[in-house]
């Protein structure tokens, strides 16, 4: 899917929930992933519902929008390490997006997420990089596009992704990614908009 096929606007919302971070606290290592809730017609999106500090207070976050767990009806993993995964089971009702195939109820449906749309305004994108399986969700906004995705961290990358699968790979996502987005929220970190300090 090229840049040209991307809306540049579009009726989706977009809110975080959750601003990811990694550090450590003495001893212990702390990790939290970028929560977001994109909301577009009847779907009610979350994006990657991993590790939080405090569950109430991440479900908190989606009542403050007028919506609740039983609400949501598509939660979207960018990949499947645990602290992007971990709480996808606050939400019941949603189907389960990977990039790979949808998991609704029992039923497993094979579709290559590349291009897949979810509403006319969210779209899922193949951006490999941080692992070989990772998906970014592009939102098309009255204000622009929005691309939830790990290709970054954070606004200032890192350059290099320490865990990353394939440098060569996580440049043309990136790459694919800055012809489309005006906002990235990245993996680890507030939204940032692209400028030329941006790491590709």
């Amino acid at each position: 899917m090229s840049a040209q096929e991307i809306p540049a606007t579009g009726t989706a919302r977009v809110h975080v929930l959750n601003e990811g971070y990694v550090g450590l606290d003495g001893d212990d290592e702390r990790v939290s992933g970028t929560v977001t809730l994109i909301i577009d017609g009847d779907a009610v999106i979350i994006v990657d519902p991993g590790m939080v500090a405090s569950r109430g207070s991440l479900l908190a976050a989606l009542a403050a929008h007028g919506q609740q767990a039983e609400a949501v009806t598509d939660v979207v993993f960018s990949h499947h390490h645990p602290d992007h995964t971990v709480n996808a089971a606050l939400f019941p009702n949603a189907r389960v997006h990977d990039h790979w195939a949808i998991y609704d109820g029992d039923r497993w449906i094979d579709r290559d997420a590349d291009g897949y749309q979810i509403t006319p305004s969210v779209r899922l994108l193949r951006t490999p990089g941080h692992t070989g399986e990772d998906i970014s969700t592009i939102a098309s906004t009255e204000s622009g596009v929005y691309a939830c995705t790990h290709a970054w961290w954070g606004a200032d990358g890192p350059a290099e992704d320490p865990l990353g699968s394939d440098a060569r790979a996580l440049a043309e996502s990136r790459e694919r990614l800055l012809g489309i987005a005006t906002v990235i929220i990245p993996g680890h970190a507030a939204p940032f908009s692209p400028s030329p300090r941006t790491p590709r």
